[in-house]
């Protein structure tokens, strides 16, 4: 399969962002701020999966068009199964550790709370994701998007994506009004632990899908070639991208206002119902699919564009998203995304044990931290960089 080397470079990217933003260190450190989400409503956690689901779209709807629906559905369900078994792993390897390393339960406990492999009731709602540590959150959404994904998959090659977005919608509003936890308040209650959590994630699986399902339908679409990117994409045509602009443009003052706590608590109070992450409330609704549309349009129709300053950023995103570095990482975003975790946790359980680290040693910390989220990947590709370059054949002296 064609690698798609961009998509590679923004997996990459999204990965060091979310690593530096999930490095937790006493009295916190400046590089946080030092993001894009500190001037839109738009974070590596939304891109991280609509890619996955464009891709997931794009792979599996071939496979399907090629070999049937039960032979793409069968693929679909062997990676969710992967997925699984590593999502499962990083929760065994973490509570392995914390047997073994001193204060490891107690630094942890914010983020793993009392489970052990003594309490099957947790382990039990550890496997079947209803508890989910933090930063181990990730995956286990995807593996339950993917078990839905073969028959969206096949029902948007048929022709009936219309249908799949509007039951998508849907169920994002649902999730914006709460209607899960008419399930999920009883099985808080009948899983709750001594550590009083029951229930523990940080994804709605309801509102999140959105961004999966939306990114698969566009993914099938376009391995069916059924739309045709050159006119969507065309650099003639900028009323779409300035609608894009405009959209966040809005929400930089406002994100602004949020991230500095800057915002009067009456604007506030209102303005906090509609922007829920958890959720994906409507400002994320908002906000991503248009920083999604501006940065793929400079990308692929900026290059063209008769603005000298377009041309620029264009070039700009180009140039970052052609990354090595990123696209290494890309390439290998799962097995980086489990190392992220294990970085995540012991950086903090170091940062627990010793005293507060300058803002300098926090920032080197997290700089080394960034270029050790190769080792996997560097690792996955070891025969390519450990191989030796083909001998230059040469004549016998003498020869001709």
């Amino acid at each position: 399969m064609k690698r798609y080397e961009i998509m590679d470079g923004m997996r990459g990217y999204f990965l060091v962002f979310m690593l530096i933003n999930h490095l937790v260190f006493t009295g916190g450190y400046w590089l946080l701020f030092a993001n894009h989400n500190q001037l839109a409503f738009v974070e590596d956690a939304q891109g991280f999966v609509f890619l996955s689901g464009l891709l997931v779209g794009m792979v599996y709807s071939r496979k399907m068009m090629k070999d049937g629906y039960f032979a793409g559905s069968e693929k679909v369900t062997a990676r969710a199964f992967e997925l699984y078994r590593y999502a499962m792993g990083i929760v065994i390897a973490v509570l392995a550790v914390a047997l073994v390393l001193p204060n490891a339960p107690q630094a942890w406990f914010n983020w793993i709370g009392s489970t052990n492999f003594d309490d099957p009731m947790r382990l039990a709602a550890v496997a079947t994701f209803l508890f989910q540590p933090t930063f181990m959150d990730i995956l286990p959404q995807y593996v339950v998007y993917m078990l839905f994904a073969p028959p969206v998959i096949w029902l948007c090659l048929k022709g009936r994506w219309a249908e799949v977005m509007t039951v998508s919608l849907l169920l994002w509003l649902a999730g914006q009004l709460g209607l899960q936890r008419l399930v999920t308040d009883p099985v808080n209650s009948w899983i709750m632990g001594p550590d009083k959590e029951g229930i523990r994630v940080s994804f709605n699986l309801l509102g999140w899908q959105i961004v999966f399902f939306s990114g698969l339908v566009l993914g099938v679409l376009t391995s069916a070639n059924k739309i045709e990117w050159d006119k969507v994409f065309d650099p003639q045509k900028t009323f779409f991208p300035k609608v894009a602009a405009a959209v966040l443009l809005f929400f930089l003052p406002l994100r602004i206002l949020t991230a500095h706590d800057l915002m009067p608590e009456a604007v506030l109070a209102k303005f906090a119902t509609m922007e829920v992450r958890a959720d994906f409330g409507p400002v994320y609704l908002l906000s991503f699919p248009a920083a999604a549309f501006l940065v793929t349009w400079l990308i692929v129709a900026g290059p063209k564009h008769s603005h000298v300053a377009v041309r620029k950023a264009a070039a700009v995103l180009h140039w970052v998203f052609t990354l090595g570095f990123l696209r290494l990482l890309g390439r290998h975003s799962l097995h980086v995304y489990v190392w992220h975790v294990a970085i995540v946790y012991g950086v903090y359980y170091i940062d627990q044990q010793t005293p507060i680290f300058s803002q300098l040693e926090k920032t080197l910390i997290a700089l080394f931290a960034v270029a050790t989220l190769a080792l996997p990947a560097l690792w996955r590709e070891r025969d390519k960089w450990l191989s030796k370059p083909p001998q230059k054949a040469t004549l016998p002296a003498g020869g001709n």
